[in-house]
C-alpha cells in the first residue's frame, strides 16, 4: 500500500491509499480518483513531506475530525471481530450467529465474495485497532 497526497484542479488537497503506484496511475487515467470536497476527477499527486505525528494527536482538519467522529461511532456501536470479519459476517447473514453490527479486517477477495453473495459490507476509511507488542 502507498499513500499519496493529492490535489484537485480546484486546489483541494487530500490523502488517499492505493495498492501501488501503478494502481493510482490506472485509476487516475480512468477518472476514478475523485476529490472528496468537490467531486472533481482532475486530480494529480501533490508534493509530499513525511508526516510524523504522534498517533494520539488530536484531529486538526475538518476531515480528520469527521473521520475521528465516524471511528468513535463505529467503535461505540459495533463489535470488533478482527481478522474473523468475513467469517463472522457470513455467520450473521446465514443466521448462525446473533445479528449485530461488526467491524474488522478482511482480505480483498473475501470482501468481494461477501458482496457477490449479497452480504452488505463496506470498507471503513480508517485503520482498525491493532494490539502490538
Amino acid at each position: 500500500m502507498i499513500r499519496y497526497t493529492l490535489k484537485c484542479a480546484n486546489g483541494h488537497a487530500f490523502d488517499s491509499w492505493f495498492a501501488s503506484g501503478e494502481a493510482f496511475d490506472r485509476l487516475s487515467a480512468a477518472k476514478h480518483v475523485i476529490c472528496p470536497d468537490c467531486g472533481s476527477a482532475d486530480v494529480e499527486k501533490a508534493l509530499m513531506a513525511p508526516a510524523v505525528r504522534h498517533a494520539l494527536t488530536e484531529p486538526v482538519t475538518d476531515r480528520e475530525k469527521a473521520l475521528a467522529d465516524l471511528r468513535a461511532k463505529v467503535e461505540a456501536n459495533s463489535e470488533y471481530v478482527g481478522t474473523d470479519f468475513a467469517t463472522e459476517a457470513r455467520r450473521i447473514h446465514d443466521g448462525d450467529a446473533p445479528g449485530r453490527s461488526i467491524y474488522g479486517e478482511a482480505k480483498i477477495e473475501d470482501a468481494k465474495a461477501l458482496i457477490e453473495d449479497g452480504i452488505p459490507v463496506a470498507p471503513l476509511p480508517f485503520m482498525p485497532p491493532r494490539r502490538t507488542n
